[in-house]
C-alpha cells in the first residue's frame, strides 16, 4: 500500500517543482509580458517574491499540520490557492489591471501557498514506512523530474505564448488537489501546538546541519535557474527552448538517480554521500564555467547533476532521522525554509554577482558555498553522526 501512496505523494512533489521551473527558461518573456523589463534584475525579482514567500510560510503549513494532525486539507488548500493565484495573474494581463508590482504581489500569494502543498507532501513521505532514504529518494527523484521536465517543457510552452506556462501551472496544481484528496493521511495522532512544534527544532539543534546542506544544494538550483539561464542564452546563443535542454542536462540526471542514490544512503549511511557529493558538485560548478563549447558545459552538468542526486536524498534523510515523529512537519518545514532561502540566495547573488562582475565570478561564488559550507560542517557531521555507516530503514 505505502508504494501506491508514495507514488502519489511523489506525484504532487513533482508537479509543484514542474510548475515552479516551467516559467524560468524565458522568465525574460513572461516579465514582459505582465509589464515589467525584461532584464535580469526584473527577472530575479519575479523569482525571488515566490521564494520569499517559501521563507515566509513553509513552518507554518508544517507547525499547523503538526498541530490538527492532518495533511491532507492543507495540501489541498495550497494547491488550489496556488491554482487561483496564477489564474489571477492571467487576469491581470486579460484586464490590463495593474502593473508589475501587482504581479509580483501576485506572485508572493502563490508561493504563500503551493510551499504549503510542497512541503507537505514531502512530510506525507516522511511518514510513510519502508526506509526515511527511500521515502526522501522518492522526493528526490519527484523534486529532480519536476525541475528536470519543468525547464525544457516550459521552453517548449514559451514558443506558444510568454502566459502558456502560467496556464498550465494552474491547472496541474488544480490536478494536485484532486489527487491529494485520494491519499491516506498518515499524520500521528499525538500532535503539539504551533509554539510547541517550532520550538522543537531548537531543541534540537543538530538539524541545522541538513538545515545547513539544504540551503547550499538550493542556493545551487537558483542559480543555475537564473544565471544558467541567461548564462547559456548569452554564451551560445540559445533559444528559450534550447535553454531548458540545457537545464535538463543537468536536472535529468539529477531526478532519475536520486530513488537508488537514497536507498544507497540506506545502506551506507548519510555522511559519505553528502560530503563526497558536495565537494564534487562544487568542482563541476566550476567546470561548467571554463567549458569552452556547450557540449562540453553540458556533459559537465551531467557529471553535476549525477553528484546532486548523490547529496539530496541523504540530506533530507537526515531530517527524518533526526526529527522526532510528532515534530516532522514543522522539521521538514524548517528544512524548507533553508532551502527556500537558498534558492533565494542564488538567484539574488548570483544574479547580482553575474550583472555585476560577470558569470565566471557567479559561478565561483556557487561552488565555493557548497564545497565550504560542507567542510566547515564535516567535523561536527561526524560528532552528530558517530557511526557514518550507520543504515536506516527496511524496505517495505
Amino acid at each position: 500500500m505505502s508504494r501506491t501512496e508514495r507514488a502519489r505523494l511523489a506525484f504532487v512533489v513533482f508537479v509543484v517543482l514542474f510548475t515552479q521551473l516551467l516559467v524560468y527558461p524565458g522568465v525574460d518573456r513572461l516579465v514582459e509580458a505582465l509589464g515589467g523589463a525584461p532584464t535580469i534584475d526584473s527577472g530575479t525579482a519575479f523569482l525571488g517574491v515566490q521564494l520569499l514567500a517559501f521563507v515566509l510560510f513553509s513552518a507554518l503549513w508544517g507547525a499547523a499540520s503538526d498541530r490538527a494532525g492532518r495533511r491532507v486539507p492543507f495540501i489541498v488548500l495550497g494547491a488550489l490557492g496556488g491554482a487561483v493565484a496564477y489564474l489571477a495573474l492571467l487576469a491581470v494581463v486579460a484586464t490590463g489591471v495593474g502593473d508589475f508590482r501587482l504581479a509580483l504581489v501576485l506572485r508572493f500569494v502563490e508561493g504563500a501557498f503551493t510551499i504549503g502543498a510542497f512541503s507537505l507532501a514531502i512530510t506525507m513521505l516522511m511518514d510513510l514506512e519502508g526506509g526515511h532514504g527511500r521515502n526522501m529518494g522518492a522526493a528526490g527523484i519527484a523534486i529532480g523530474l519536476g525541475a528536470a521536465l519543468g525547464a525544457p517543457v516550459g521552453g517548449q510552452l514559451y514558443e506558444i505564448g510568454p502566459l502558456a506556462p502560467v496556464v498550465a501551472s494552474a491547472v496541474l496544481l488544480a490536478l494536485v488537489a484532486v489527487v491529494t484528496a485520494t491519499v491516506p493521511d498518515r499524520a500521528p495522532t499525538d500532535t503539539e501546538g504551533i509554539r510547541e512544534a517550532l520550538d522543537g527544532l531548537r531543541r534540537r539543534p543538530e538539524l541545522l546541519l541538513p538545515f545547513g546542506f539544504g540551503f547550499a544544494d538550493r542556493f545551487t538550483g537558483g542559480f543555475f535557474g537564473i544565471v544558467g539561464t541567461f548564462y547559456f542564452r548569452e554564451a551560445f546563443d540559445l533559444s528559450p527552448g534550447e535553454t531548458g535542454l540545457a537545464l535538463a542536462c543537468f536536472f535529468a540526471p539529477f531526478a532519475l538517480l536520486q530513488y537508488p542514490f537514497g536507498g544507497l544512503s540506506d545502506r551506507i549511511g548519510r555522511v559519505v554521500p553528502i560530503v563526497a557529493g558536495s565537494v564534487g558538485y562544487g568542482a563541476a560548478i566550476i567546470g561548467v564555467a571554463l567549458a569552452p563549447t556547450f557540449l562540453s558545459a553540458a556533459a559537465i552538468l551531467v557529471v553535476a547533476g549525477v553528484l546532486g542526486a548523490l547529496i539530496a536524498p541523504a540530506t533530507m534523510a537526515l531530517v527524518t532521522d533526526m526529527a522526532a515523529p510528532n515534530e516532522r512537519g514543522a522539521a521538514m518545514g524548517g528544512f524548507n525554509i533553508f532551502g527556500s532561502l537558498g534558492f533565494l540566495g542564488g538567484i539574488i547573488v548570483g544574479g547580482g554577482v553575474a550583472s555585476r562582475y560577470g558569470f565566471f565570478e557567479a559561478f565561483v561564488v556557487a561552488a565555493a558555498l557548497e564545497i565550504g559550507i560542507v567542510l566547515i560542517a564535516l567535523p561536527v557531521l561526524v560528532r552528530v553522526v558517530p557511526d557514518p555507516t550507520a543504515t536506516f530503514g527496511t524496505p517495505d
